[in-house]
């Protein structure tokens, strides 16, 4: 079933011309520990001002918005979320514009799936979405996936996990060095 939607949703997204990651727990499954999940989060590389767009591509994919009015939600939250006609599966086309999440589309990870080529956030840039988030589930999928993936760049990870610490008054770095110190691949 995911698969199915997966596929669906990238050639859609291919067919208007938004760029667009996977990340959440489908990311999860690519470069950590295997989990339950029960939706698909993809980061956009659109702001709001897609959601025409998005909308658009829901109606035709038989993705029905959540909200009762999808345009103030998203205006004000930066997410629209959807759930499959079909499979009932949740779907949420989270929007931005940051600096980040345009250098993380930059390094997105394909996976061919029946076909077709979908796009996933790096191993780092998927580590520097946990962490930032930081919910005990978040932080344990971090740990996964430095456990599975040795040499990732941690350079990387630490310049942007300063930048968040510098914005939003975080600690994220260090949540990182904890993670790094318990982590056998290092």
């Amino acid at each position: 079933m995911y698969s199915a939607l997966l596929k669906k949703i990238a050639r859609g997204l291919g067919k208007i011309g938004v760029p667009y990651m996977v990340i959440g727990g489908q990311a999860v499954l690519l470069h950590g520990e295997p989990r339950l999940t029960t939706d698909i989060d993809l980061t956009l590389g659109t702001g709001v001002e897609g959601l025409s767009k998005i909308l658009g591509l829901c109606e035709k994919m038989g993705l029905v918005p959540l909200p009762g009015d999808p345009h103030a939600f998203a205006m004000e939250t930066m997410v629209l979320p959807a759930r499959d006609k079909k499979s009932g599966i949740r779907v949420d086309f989270i929007f931005s514009n940051s600096a980040f999440e345009r250098a993380a589309l930059s390094r997105t990870v394909g996976m061919r799936i029946g076909g077709t080529d979908v796009r996933f956030a790096s191993a780092e840039d998927l580590v520097i979405h946990k962490l930032v988030a930081g919910r005990p589930r978040d932080l344990e999928d971090a740990r996964g996936v430095l456990v599975k993936n040795a040499g990732m760049d941690t350079g990387y990870m630490r310049a942007w996990l300063r930048e968040f610490d510098t914005a939003l008054g975080g600690e994220y770095e260090e949540r990182l060095n904890i993670l790094l110190a318990e982590a056998p691949n290092k």
